[in-house]
């Protein structure tokens, strides 16, 4: 079992910017691909941002592209999204995931067995 706990999440206006973490426990993470999902009222879960065992690739999704960057410290059991330039749309509560099934940077739901308990972020205008 993978214990997944995410940190970071707060409200904060528009053009801001807010680092989340993800502490993993139990099992070690550093060999599964980790991604970021988003979920914001009455609306799906959405991917945001993935990242390989390695660190070594990472995939956005289109809307935060040049503006979150997902990291790694596979010493700490830390995965990071680091956001800039915040947009309201931005706000939902964010979710991080491991993958035992997938490879590389996965963006869909069911690839990831492990998850957080989610963190708030609020983007006012």
């Amino acid at each position: 079992q993978v214990q997944l706990v995410e940190s970071g999440g707060e409200l904060v206006q528009a053009g801001g910017s807010l680092r989340l973490s993800c502490a993993a426990s139990g099992r070690t993470f550093s060999s599964y691909p980790v991604g970021w999902f988003r979920q914001a009222p009455g609306k799906e879960r959405e991917f945001v941002a993935s990242i390989s065992w390695s660190g070594g690739s990472t995939y956005y999704t289109d809307s935060v592209k040049g503006r979150f960057t997902i990291s790694r410290d596979n010493a700490k059991n830390t995965v990071y999204l680091q956001m800039n330039s915040l947009k309201p749309e931005d706000t939902a509560v964010y979710y991080c995931a491991a993958s035992m099934l997938g490879m590389g940077t996965p963006t869909a739901t069911h690839m990831y067995n492990y998850w957080g308990q989610g963190t708030q972020v609020t983007v006012s205008s």
